[in-house]
C-alpha cells in the first residue's frame, strides 16, 4: 500500500529500550487511518515491519471489549484483535486506529467470515485494519496481494506439525509467523535457525521468564492477552 503526496499523514511515535539502546519507531497513517505500508520499507523512511516489532516487542492481543478498552491505555505500537463478528468488526479495528495503533485481525475468529479469500476482501474494503492473521496460507497470500500485512499463525502439537511448518515456510513466506504455543524455547530456536521470516510467539506465555526466553530463542516478537504481560 503506497502513499501519494496528496495523501494526509498522521504520525505516531513509539519507542522502547531493548539491549542498553533506546529504539523509536515511527508509524505513517494515512487518511483515515491505514496504515502506510510498504513491504520492505514504509514511506521512504525504510523503516520494515521487523523495526516495529522492535519497538514494540511485546503485542497486545485482545480477546473481549474489556481488553480492548485495557490495551488503549497502555503503550504498544500493535493490537492483534482475536474477537468479533462481521457486524463489530469494523468498530473494534476503528477504536484502534483512533489510539494511533496498527490493528492486525485474526480472520478465523471472527464471527460470521468465511474460511475463503472473500473473508479478507471483506475486512479490506470493510475495516481499516492495517492486516491479519490466519492459519490458512490462501488467506494470509491474499491479505499480502491486497497490500495488508499477513501473518500466518501455526500450532505445533507434535513433530509433524513442525515438519508441516518447515515445508510452509520453504513454499511460501508470509510477513511474518505466528507461533503457538510460545512457550518452547527449543523449538522456536529451531525455526529461527531455518528462515528468516518475522516470527511472534504466542499462547502460554504466564510470566516474564517465558517472554525473555522467546526472545532468547530468536523471536522477534510475542503476543499475548495476559493484560500484567504487556508492559514488560
Amino acid at each position: 500500500m503506497g502513499r501519494t503526496q496528496s495523501q494526509e499523514v498522521r504520525i505516531q511515535k513509539f519507542s522502547s529500550r531493548q539491549k542498553g539502546k533506546m529504539l523509536f519507531c515511527l508509524l505513517l497513517f494515512d487518511f483515515p487511518g491505514r496504515l502506510v505500508y510498504d513491504r520492505g520499507s514504509m514511506g521512504g523512511n525504510d523503516l520494515k515491519l521487523e523495526d516495529i516489532f522492535a519497538s514494540s516487542p511485546v503485542i497486545t492481543a485482545v480477546k473481549d471489549e474489556a481488553g480492548l478498552e485495557h490495551a488503549m491505555e497502555k503503550e504498544c505500537a500493535i493490537v492483534f484483535i482475536l474477537y468479533g463478528n462481521v457486524c463489530s468488526i469494523p468498530r473494534i479495528v476503528e477504536k484502534v486506529k483512533a489510539h494511533g495503533k496498527m490493528a492486525i485481525v485474526h480472520v478465523d475468529l471472527i464471527v460470521g467470515l468465511s474460511s475463503k479469500e472473500v473473508a479478507v476482501d471483506y475486512i479490506k474494503e470493510n475495516t481499516l485494519a492495517d492486516g491479519i492473521i490466519s492459519t490458512r496460507p490462501g488467506l494470509v497470500k491474499r491479505a499480502m496481494e491486497l497490500g495488508l500485512i499477513g501473518g500466518q499463525r501455526a500450532f505445533l502439537i507434535d513433530s509433524i506439525a513442525l515438519d508441516n511448518t518447515r515445508k510452509q515456510l520453504a513454499a511460501f513466506q508470509p510477513d511474518f509467523m505466528e507461533i503457538m504455543p510460545g512457550m518452547m524455547p527449543k523449538i522456536l530456536k529451531q525455526i529461527r535457525e531455518t528462515t528468516s521470516v518475522l516470527l511472534v510467539a504466542g499462547g502460554l506465555l504466564s510470566d516474564k521468564q517465558d517472554i525473555m526466553a522467546a526472545f532468547q530463542a530468536g523471536v522477534d516478537a510475542v503476543s499475548t492477552t495476559k493484560e500484567e504481560l504487556w508492559e514488560v
